[in-house]
């Protein structure tokens, strides 16, 4: 062994310069709202009574996979988001966390929020949240992530899999209303991404991330958009017509759907210069509101019913 190898194995090991904030930035905090909301309504809206602490239990599992998820992903893609505007001050790629700790970090909540769900809730809703992460770190991050265009339409299944996942938690089986749930966010996050990859494609180019506009273009990606919000607000009404949610939640579908559709048909249109980067953005943040809104009003029906069956 030489002089120089006998010296760095003298060196005393980095200390880490992350901070509490860094660690919270590791677990997506802002998807980790989206995911707990729609869990939230997931577990509402199941039949039954559900024990309060049983219920706070099985929401916190369901945040900290959502967070272990996002530390592996942060982990894993940490080469490509030091080429990505929108993501280069993440933790990882700065260096105020070190891959390890990040890989480390998301193996351990990961592990706890599965055996926590499993042991004291039910295993249905355990299992179904170690897919949920195992999808998510390994089928779309590892693989569908940087090889194929569609990486955001089967990845979504990962984004769709809270309510579900809640509502096993609630009843431990599984039913047509969290599947339809499900289907919603599956259908919604499409539209959503892509209209996000329409001003950021070079970001994503730059990464060699084979996100839609980049291997198909921005036209072909506008028609895809366009397809899917058109689905998306015929499955976002379908609990109505199946007589699953009443009609509050029916025209509502409606009336926040045919904004959606509206949108999309303006990113559709507009193709050149500032209307278009202008048209994705707007769809882009509308499309937040829109399933926060159809969630909100599941949630606000849940909340009526109570407090009527209370005075009632």
């Amino acid at each position: 062994m030489s002089i120089v190898d006998n010296h760095s194995l003298a060196l005393p090991p980095r200390i880490s310069e992350a901070g509490v904030g860094d660690y919270i930035a590791l677990l997506k905090p802002r998807v980790m709202s989206l995911v707990v909301f729609t869990a939230l309504v997931g577990l509402l809206i199941a039949p039954g009574h559900v024990h309060p602490v049983l219920a706070i239990t099985s929401i916190l599992c369901i945040a900290v996979g959502a967070g272990a998820s996002g530390a592996l992903n942060m982990w894993y893609d940490a080469d490509i988001d030091a080429l990505m505007s929108r993501t280069a001050k993440r933790p990882v790629p700065t260096g105020r966390v070190t891959p390890q700790e990040a890989l480390a970090f998301g193996l351990v909540l990961s592990f706890f929020s599965v055996m926590t769900l499993g042991i004291l809730v039910n295993w249905v809703a355990g299992a179904l949240l170690a897919f949920t992460i195992f999808f998510y770190a390994v089928v779309y991050t590892m693989w569908l992530k940087r090889w194929t265009a569609q990486n955001i339409v089967i990845g979504g299944a990962a984004g769709a899999l809270p309510p579900v996942v809640a509502w096993a938690a609630a009843t431990g089986s599984l039913s047509v209303e969290p599947i339809l749930l499900f289907l919603i966010i599956f259908f919604w996050t499409p539209p959503h991404f892509w209209a996000l990859a329409l001003f950021r494609s070079d970001d994503y180019a730059r990464a060699g991330v084979p996100m839609l506009p980049v291997v198909a273009g921005p036209d072909a990606t506008r028609l895809q958009i366009l397809l899917y919000t058109i689905v998306l607000v015929a499955i976002a009404a379908s609990p109505w017509a199946l007589g699953y949610f009443d009609a509050v939640y029916g025209v509502s579908s409606l009336v926040l759907g045919g904004w959606m559709l509206m949108l999309a048909i303006n990113v559709y249109r507009r193709r050149e210069g500032a209307p278009a980067v202008r048209a994705a953005r707007q769809l882009f943040g509308f499309s937040l509101i829109y399933l926060f809104a159809l969630f909100a009003i599941l949630l606000l029906e849940v909340v009526v019913a109570a407090v009527l069956a209370q005075f009632g």
